[in-house]
């Protein structure tokens, strides 16, 4: 059995891989963490899988055709995002014509469509892997003429798609194999928030917050966090480490949990592990703006924790609380004064745009977004993900531009797709550029820019990030002024 997971290409500087996936302004490129996964539990069943990130690469589909035509795989993995998923379509026809694989595609968009994706592809699309894929390619390729039995599936069935029973989500995840990071070059990959070289862990999986906006938790691990325990997660590192050194001298881990704190004991647990077998490495955490345990923060600071990404998403508490946040802008401003106290580096997310949005609250939240003193900021256009809270938001009070998913993405870019009262999709994104450049753009802030740097690689990846988004700003001239 010869399988072939790819990241297929799209447009240059696409990044598939995180929660909205897009060009971001920062032309951050990730690694495709999923994929990497369902790549090791093939290699731990004697599979012969090779994992190609087309994306990083930098290839094209000419690319993909060659590379299909040459190594006559039985089975194609490709993922699926909706921004991508027309081209994700003529990838799946574009293996077809190299070879007669059996193409089966993953990630959100498919997904949360099935149906929808497979009529789509006519016939190019063999098979859908509904939701959290990496038992479920394994049992594809065990059972490569027996579709039905295997759950967690939508085929076709002669001309229909046809579903199977639900899969379970994986409930031990230390059982997993380690992400097969040995099949990629980890220095490829790219983040100016992030040191370099960056290596993501997946500490669990679901998310118990309920954002309406959040894609992964709804579609595809579940709204249940499910967890590692602290010594395996240690021996990813440790694996990590031997295989890419240069992440210990100037890089750092990423914890990609959607809410690395939800479970504070675990979380501290976590922390005390890496003081007792890592003491000196440095890594970062998604977390999330009400959490108000000052000891938390401690642990954090003390086992090697630099920075927060964290989702404060608007200082207008309607619109808080129309996005499911369950969070006040006074829970943000002492999150801000503990990680200050703590000395950790913040970066604020922040969503533009959502159902009852208007100018006088989006200048609110991006007023209150400059005065929480924050590291740095991201300001995106609400993105309704079919499989969302959100869609079906939009979808029920008729703010959708319809379902014509290329215009999701345009030229690559982040853009807004639905049109809040009041406004436009192309306002939403004028103001954020104008957010972007507001906060960017102040001389004291570009002076702290430099000066905070640690070393000569952090002086170098800041200026490739701030040479990044300057880039995005030329080829977007008419958008933030």
């Amino acid at each position: 059995m010869k399988v072939l997971l790819i990241n297929e290409p799209f447009v240059p500087d696409f990044c598939r891989t995180q929660r909205w996936a897009a060009r971001t302004r920062g032309r951050v490129i990730r690694p495709p963490d999923w994929l990497a996964y369902a790549t090791a539990v093939l290699e731990r069943e004697g599979v012969d899988a090779e994992l190609w990130d087309f994306c990083a690469l930098g290839l094209g589909k000419e690319k993909l055709r060659y590379l299909v035509a040459d190594k006559r795989p039985d089975v194609v993995v490709l993922d699926s995002t909706t921004p991508s998923i027309y081209s994700d379509i003529e990838c799946a026809r574009i293996v077809k014509g190299a070879w007669p694989a059996k193409v089966v595609i993953v990630g959100p968009h498919a997904s949360a469509l099935p149906e929808e994706t497979l009529i789509a592809a006519g016939g190019a699309a063999d098979i859908i892997a509904i939701g959290e894929y990496d038992h479920t390619i394994r049992d594809i390729c065990l059972n490569p003429d027996a579709p039905e039995k295997v759950d967690g599936l939508c085929f076709l069935d002669g001309q229909e798609p046809k579903r199977t029973p639900p899969r379970a989500l994986i409930e031990d995840l230390d059982s997993l194999p380690f992400p097969a990071w040995h099949q990629l070059d980890l220095m490829q990959y790219f983040d100016g928030l992030k040191l370099h070289p960056f290596i993501d862990v997946i500490g669990g999986r679901g998310c118990p917050n309920r954002c309406a906006f959040c894609l992964w938790p709804q579609v595809m691990h579940g709204t249940r966090y499910r967890l590692r325990s602290p010594g395996n997660i240690l021996d990813e590192i440790e694996s990590d480490i031997e295989l890419c050194p240069a992440v210990m001298k100037s890089g750092e881990f990423f914890f990609e949990d959607d809410t690395f704190t939800a479970n504070r004991e675990r979380a501290a647990a976590i922390c005390e592990e890496i003081m007792r077998r890592r003491r000196g490495m440095r890594f970062s955490i998604n977390c999330r703006a009400d959490l108000d345990d000052p000891e938390m923060f401690r642990i954090l600071k003390a086992a090697g924790c630099r920075e927060l990404l964290v989702g404060f998403e608007s200082g207008d508490p309607e619109i808080l609380r129309r996005m499911n946040k369950n969070l006040t802008p006074d829970q943000s401003r002492n999150f801000m004064s503990l990680a200050k106290r703590n000395k950790l580096v913040v970066h604020g997310c922040f969503v533009l745009g959502m159902p009852g949005e208007t100018e006088e609250s989006i200048g609110r939240t991006i007023d209150f977004a400059l005065s929480l003193g924050l590291d740095s900021v991201q300001f995106s256009a609400a993105i309704p993900f079919p499989g969302t809270e959100l869609y079906e938001m939009c979808r029920r009070e008729g703010l959708l531009e319809g379902k014509d998913w290329d215009r999701w993405l345009g030229d690559g870019e982040q853009r807004s797709v639905f049109t809040p009262s009041g406004m436009t999709p192309s306002a939403v994104d004028s103001r954020a550029d104008a957010a972007l450049r507001r906060f960017y753009f102040r001389p004291g802030y570009m002076l702290s820019f430099l000066f905070k740097s640690r070393n000569v690689s952090d002086i170098r990846r800041k200026v490739r990030g701030a040479r990044n988004f300057l880039r995005y700003l030329r080829e977007n001239p008419g958008r933030g002024r």
